[in-house]
């Protein structure tokens, strides 16, 4: 559309007056006219400057002025070496497409998807989406949350996060081929998040998943992992191990009276883990268990590249106590180290500073009254020092092996107790104080 005139308003927002006609006078006629006429003329000569000569010739022009229209002269063809051409026209065709590889070579190719195929077919039959209904909801049946699990054994024990079915009242299971059954939860350990619900073997096929030995695991070696996200059953994805030897919170997570206590050994992965994942299998390529999906690190709630399992060996320790008794007793020592805002203290940010031998290791900072640690004799130090914004122990023992394994800090030893021992063993410490490495035996007790 146009512009209008009427749309725009002067800058100032006055409006004009109306202006009276003006007179002409003749002389300004005649200086019109005469412009008029001088303009006409150089118009015309432009134009006839721009058609050319040819406007002008008539028929008795000499023929080199004219156009030619006949074909070349023999002459011509002779001097131009005019000859006849073999060209043709070519007939439409398919462009040309590349050799199929192989069969072999392509199987080859795909021995990789081929194996991971083969394990979803072999693993998910084993894998259940768990439902829970908690007391709030139970007159309605709501359900509350869901999360995963896997089959333990065929007297119908499934293995979930202790997350999933903390305080449910009732939980129902789904397997992979539509059979629905009501479970009842045997225990729950909220330090390792692991729990254990069961159904009634006699009502659902159970194939149990093996399980593999967490301690072999290496940074870069490949996992599946397999659950409901989003309530979206027998999801599976795959990654690789990130990292080895994490630890987490998972009971503080769940109730802030548990600080101070870790969960050791955590394996980090890369494989995508989201909301429902809990619980699931973590699987080698062999499709054995070496882990149990149970948290994520993120920012947005959504699945950002880094997931937590449980090791299976920590499984191998909890889910039996589980069984039998409904809880799980740990060893205990009674010590604490100091603590920092970065999570565990490393001893080699202050091992120079304190002059000490030993870069790695656990550095005592207390030892608590009537402890197994307290009645062994080991020692926190009477001197305090600030090193680096922590306070530090000066003179106290640290801890550099266990049963002869060596430990670098808290969570190597609390990752040994945890999957190598049980309350009333009798250990074997390694300790430094001050220029003597000392061995003693210590009985462990059982967690407060």
């Amino acid at each position: 559309m146009g512009w209008q005139f009427e749309d725009f308003d002067l800058v100032d927002g006055r409006e004009s007056e109306p202006e009276e006609p003006r007179r002409r006078s003749p002389g300004a006629w005649l200086l019109g006219a005469l412009v008029g006429v001088v303009t006409l003329v150089v118009i015309t000569s432009l134009v006839l400057s721009m058609i050319g000569v040819y406007a002008f010739l008539d028929d008795e022009a000499p023929a080199s002025f004219r156009a030619s229209r006949s074909g070349p002269s023999p002459a011509d063809l002779r001097n131009a070496n005019y000859r006849p051409s073999d060209w043709q026209i070519a007939s439409p065709q398919l462009a040309p497409t590349p050799t199929a590889l192989p069969p072999e070579l392509i199987e080859q190719a795909d021995l990789e998807y081929t194996l991971l195929a083969n394990l979803y077919e072999r693993a998910n039959p084993s894998v259940v989406n768990i439902e829970v209904v908690s007391g709030f909801h139970r007159a309605t049946d709501i359900i509350d949350s869901s999360g995963s699990g896997f089959v333990y054994d065929d007297q119908g024990h499934i293995v979930t996060n202790a997350h999933v079915v903390r305080n449910a009242e009732e939980v129902i299971v789904t397997f992979s081929m539509g059979y629905v059954a009501t479970a009842e939860v045997i225990g729950v350990d909220d330090y390792s998040d692991l729990a254990v619900i069961k159904v009634d073997p006699s009502e659902v096929p159970l194939v149990p998943l093996p399980l593999g030995d967490s301690n072999l695991l290496q940074v870069g070696q490949r996992v599946v992992a397999i659950g409901n996200p989003f309530g979206l059953q027998g999801s599976m994805t795959t990654g690789i191990i990130s990292a080895l030897g994490r630890s987490l919170p998972s009971a503080e997570l769940l109730d802030t009276s548990y600080a101070g206590y870790s969960n050791p050994s955590i394996i980090q992965i890369d494989a995508a883990v989201n909301p429902g994942n809990s619980g699931g299998p973590l699987l080698n390529s062999q499709g054995e268990v070496v882990g149990v999906n149970t948290a994520i690190r993120t920012e947005n709630g959504g699945f950002q590249g880094i997931a937590f399992a449980v090791p299976s060996n920590t499984l191998r320790r909890v889910i039996p106590q589980l069984i039998e008794g409904g809880q799980v007793r740990y060893s205990w020592l009674g010590i604490s180290t100091p603590s920092t805002p970065r999570g565990s203290f490393n001893l080699g940010l202050v091992a120079d500073a304190l002059g000490l031998p030993v870069r790695q290791g656990v550095l005592i900072s207390e030892v608590f009254a009537d402890s197994p640690a307290d009645r062994a004799g080991l020692q926190s130090g009477t001197q305090r020092s600030v090193v680096r914004g922590i306070e530090i122990p000066v003179d106290a023992d640290v801890i550099v092996a266990i049963n002869g394994s060596t430990v670098n800090d808290i969570d190597d030893l609390v990752a040994y107790l945890v999957e190598n021992t049980s309350p009333g063993d009798v250990v074997t410490l390694t300790i430094v104080r001050g220029n003597q490495t000392l061995d003693l035996d210590v009985t462990l007790g059982v967690r407060p």
